[in-house]
């Protein structure tokens, strides 16, 4: 009986690991850390929810997007998104065309949005 009980332990123990390490692997925020790290482009964003703020990394760098719900002619979309950087000492080796990409990317995912930028970037912009 008290083998039986063990292995069955083991089992459930076993289940709880392989899920932890899927949601591990599944985690967006994780996904954004990776593609940092990597220089690689990630888009993370939960577009039902307008609170919630999007980030981007692009070449290692990490921009975050504050959305700002307005209205169109048909409805109501988002109008309005000012970008910025937490770090932007960081941002030695960024280019103009660096910026045209982020900025197509996030008109791609919203449309009717304009896209304002915090300084430094916003010198970059002109």
């Amino acid at each position: 009986m008290i083998v039986l009980l063990f292995r069955l332990l083991v089992l459930i123990a076993i289940i709880v690991l392989i899920y932890t390490a899927f949601k591990y692997l599944m985690n967006s925020k994780r996904k954004l850390e990776v593609a940092q790290e990597k220089k690689e482009f990630y888009f993370l964003d939960n577009n039902d929810n307008i609170k919630k703020n999007f980030f981007i990394t692009y070449h290692g760098y990490l921009f975050e997007g504050e959305k700002y719900l307005g209205t169109t002619e048909n409805s109501f979309e988002v109008t309005h998104i000012t970008m910025h950087t937490h770090q932007p000492e960081k941002l030695k080796g960024f280019e103009r065309k660096d910026l045209y990409f982020l900025e197509e990317e996030i008109l791609i995912r919203y449309p009717h949005a304009e896209i304002d930028w915090k300084h430094p970037i916003d010198r970059l912009h002109l």
